[in-house]
């Protein structure tokens, strides 16, 4: 980028000349250095899971070999061990999944709901591995060796790696943009303007949120809330970025969550749970709403007044193990403020927990907030 001539320049010698340029250039999936290391052999057997091609090349590898190995435990990682799982018990394919916290999800879920999680994905057919670090990896005797740092050995034939995504910002330097050294990404004000004729959406963009501070964000509804503000901006709509976009994951068709804001499990939390029945299920979302993504259609709503009776019950207590989590809701707060909510097998209801977010109020007792969201509907 030329940013004082205001010119793009593309690789085959093409010019652009603009008045103003948004760039969304989205990321790239990592790669395990491990991986990188272990040469070409091995990286003939890699999949890093990014493009329908990726998926379309998997699903064919999945009915040719005898074992799968997915590295790392997050969103990707998991939805990935739970999908090949279900087809292994058909199949006769071995799924496994190794990742280096304490159970699924760990970077997101409170430990508890982790580890209750790792079971769920053990259950639909997967050698799940947690506390895994790689080592090495090589090829021996026609299959792949996995060297864990404890000693542990995984053999395997095909290593998907889902180990998260490097913001493409390869950009900056000729465009003079400054790349933010925590979140990584091009770093944007609260109107996701780089420059003063320049903007950034999407994966790429670390922007001030004016709710939840600096973030950087990759989920499919954030993509599109991102695009659509900064195309508003670029027309001189001066709107900050306040409205929160949503994120979910299916864990098979029977566990499914949604969440918003900032869901990380190193913050206190407080979950509150309920029974679960038939129609607490991803598969029964779906077939009410009649599409699997269910971000689009509630990407704009927010529900209008959020009223929440006092009540002198006690403080929620942390389930104990063993227990069966059907739904909930899981309250993520920063000064005592609810800054992220997790709707555990609780659908269309994100328009409420988008208002509590908002609203940024300190609440006394967690369970009657909870109630707003109908938990406790037969």
């Amino acid at each position: 980028m030329d940013v004082r001539g205001n010119m793009v320049k593309l690789s085959d010698g093409t010019q652009i000349s603009y008045d103003k340029c948004l760039i969304a250039t989205g990321g790239s999936p990592r790669n395990l250095p491990a991986i990188e290391r272990a040469g070409k052999d091995v990286q003939q057997r890699l999949t890093l899971f990014r493009k329908i091609e990726d998926f379309k090349s998997l699903e064919k590898i999945s009915r040719e070999v005898k074992s799968i190995t997915i590295i790392g435990g997050g969103f990707l990682g998991s939805e990935l061990a739970c999908a090949l799982g279900r087809r292994a018990r058909t199949r006769g394919l071995e799924v496994i999944q190794l990742f280096p916290e304490n159970g699924n999800m760990g970077k997101v879920l409170p430990e508890y709901l982790s580890n209750w999680t790792t079971e769920k994905v053990r259950r639909e057919g997967v050698n799940v591995m947690p506390n895994a670090v790689v080592k090495s990896v090589s090829v021996c005797g026609g299959r792949l060796m996995i060297k864990l740092k404890d000693g542990r050995k995984v053999e395997t034939d095909h290593i998907v790696a889902a180990v998260g995504l490097e913001p493409n910002v390869e950009l900056a330097k000729s465009a003079g943009l400054e790349v933010d050294s925590d979140f990584g990404g091009f770093r944007v004000n609260a109107e996701l303007q780089a420059r003063s004729n320049i903007w950034v959406a999407g994966d790429a963009a670390c922007f001030y949120d004016i709710k939840l501070g600096r973030r950087r964000v990759e989920h499919h509804d954030h993509a599109v809330v991102s695009g659509r503000l900064a195309g508003e901006n670029m027309t001189g709509a001066a709107k900050p970025y306040w409205h929160q976009s949503m994120f979910w994951s299916d864990l098979g068709p029977n566990v499914g969550y949604e969440a918003i804001g900032l869901v990380d499990s190193s913050l206190p939390t407080v979950g509150v749970f309920a029974k679960a029945t038939a129609k607490d299920t991803p598969r029964s979302a779906t077939e009410q709403s009649g599409t699997g993504i269910r971000s689009e259609s509630e990407t704009e709503a927010e529900a209008s007044e959020v009223h929440i009776s006092p009540s002198f019950s006690p403080t929620p207590q942390v389930p104990k193990q063993g227990e069966d989590y059907g739904k909930g809701v899981i309250f993520y707060l920063r000064d005592k403020v609810v800054v992220g909510i997790v709707l555990w097998n609780i659908f269309n209801r994100m328009p409420i927990a988008r208002k509590i977010i908002k609203d940024g109020e300190e609440h006394d007792d967690l369970n009657e907030v909870a109630k707003l969201f109908n938990i406790h509907e037969d």
